[in-house]
């Protein structure tokens, strides 16, 4: 940085005591540089120290395209933030298994692709999900409720640049009411759990999770309420931080630097 005439802004670091790996963000201002040059004298440095590394402008965004089943909380939510510049994505596409939200994305102007899945044409309906995603150039695939299983070859493709959404006290809860489930054991927890998309079905690298106080005289609808209040939120955490390249894998756990 002082070779290259830069401000450093701000700086963040981690060294992982099991495996002796070394973390590190750095946010920097360097006027009158091109983005070559920088590239350049970091590579040099990173050579020596034998360091993976990238450079991104923060002015960059990241195209994004979201995908979504019938619960549209999360994409009202992240289509919020994202009109409010509360985002740092470009959201090229909005896939979907259901016409339930072609009118929303067309409001916003959002290109809308509606893709049927049964389990005759799942191998047909992803191969044009991913065109679509090669297609629009997307860095960030955001499963925003998408309630169907990716196959294991569309989670290789997609690593590392895929998020999930899902109920933190799941696999507790399996199926497609988690919230009538918890209600009826009287749980006073409900969460969400924001992870990257493995093979493994919802155990990627957790990138956020919270938590919701419930009690007795909560019914399901309030269970749902709130429980959908959190998964928004995290979501939305899950990809702002991701979007900052604030998340660096760190192999089955990730580093976040919030």
């Amino acid at each position: 940085m002082l070779e290259q005439g830069g401000n450093i802004e701000e700086a963040a670091q981690y060294n992982d005591p099991v495996t002796g790996l070394f973390f590190m963000r750095v946010q920097f201002a360097c006027d009158g540089k091109d983005a070559a040059s920088l590239k350049a004298s970091v590579a040099e440095l990173a050579d020596q120290y034998q360091m993976q590394w990238s450079l991104h402008s923060k002015a960059e965004r990241i195209k994004t395209v979201i995908m979504v089943s019938k619960e549209g909380h999360c994409l009202n939510d992240l289509l919020f933030r994202w009109k409010s510049g509360l985002l740092p994505i470009e959201i090229k596409a909005i896939i979907s298994n259901h016409r339930e939200f072609y009118q929303l994305a067309a409001s916003y102007n959002i290109p809308f692709h509606h893709i049927p899945v049964t389990a005759a044409t799942k191998a047909q309906a992803e191969e044009r999900q991913y065109e679509i995603i090669e297609e629009e150039g997307a860095e960030l695939v955001v499963l925003a409720r998408y309630m169907q299983v990716l196959s294991n070859d569309l989670c290789k493709k997609l690593s590392g640049r895929a998020i999930n959404i899902h109920h933190s006290f799941l696999p507790s809860f399996k199926g497609a009411k988690p919230y009538y489930q918890a209600h009826d054991r009287g749980v006073k927890l409900i969460g969400a759990t924001a992870h990257y998309v493995t093979a493994d079905l919802d155990e990627g690298p957790i990138i956020e999770q919270d938590v919701a106080r419930a009690d007795h005289t909560d019914t399901v609808e309030d269970l749902t309420a709130r429980g959908r209040d959190t998964e928004s939120q995290v979501l939305a955490r899950a990809v702002k931080w991701h979007s900052e390249r604030r998340v660096i894998l760190n192999g089955h756990k990730t580093v976040v630097f919030r």
